[in-house]
């Protein structure tokens, strides 16, 4: 299975494991994860993007060490709800990625998740030069953190 929905997701994590969110940018992969009990997203070290293969390699050996389950990956949507050529970057990257690995995706839509990753870090007062290198995985930890809410509310709702 490559392609979830959120409302699968339950039933695809193991037991103890977690989530993982990705913000997939040009240069880099903003990378969070979840803890165990799957209500905080915690930013990793993000990955510097090279080639498909190496990018892959470094994402998997990741995922694996932090015993993750799924991968909620950012879907760039633009303002007006239209999909332009980075949702299909996205998509192409999670097309590649299902011949490496059974782990599913679940696209999240990431509108202004990197404003507000921003905005979190200029309330921290987080240095431009900090910032530059903390705002692609600040972004996959909001992206991801909707994701986990949005699994609470979820579970909430069913009783």
């Amino acid at each position: 299975m490559a392609v979830a929905d959120i409302g699968e997701v339950p039933a695809l994590i193991a037991p103890g494991g977690r989530l993982a969110g990705l913000d997939l940018g040009t240069k880099t992969i903003g990378v969070a994860v979840s803890d165990a009990g799957l209500s905080f997203a915690h930013p990793r070290p993000m990955i510097a993007r090279r080639k498909f293969t190496h990018d892959a390699q470094a994402l998997l050996v990741l995922l694996q060490k932090e015993a993750v389950s799924a991968v909620i990956i950012g879907l760039p949507v633009n303002m007006d709800g239209s999909e332009g050529p980075r949702v299909q970057a996205t998509r192409a990257f999670v097309r590649n990625m299902e011949k490496l690995t059974e782990l599913p995706f679940v696209y999240w839509d990431e509108r202004l998740s990197t404003v507000a990753a921003e905005r979190a870090l200029l309330e921290m007062d987080v240095s431009r030069r900090k910032r530059d290198e903390r705002i692609d995985s600040a972004a996959a930890a909001f992206i991801l953190q909707g994701a986990l809410d949005r699994l609470r509310a979820l579970r909430s709702a069913a009783g």
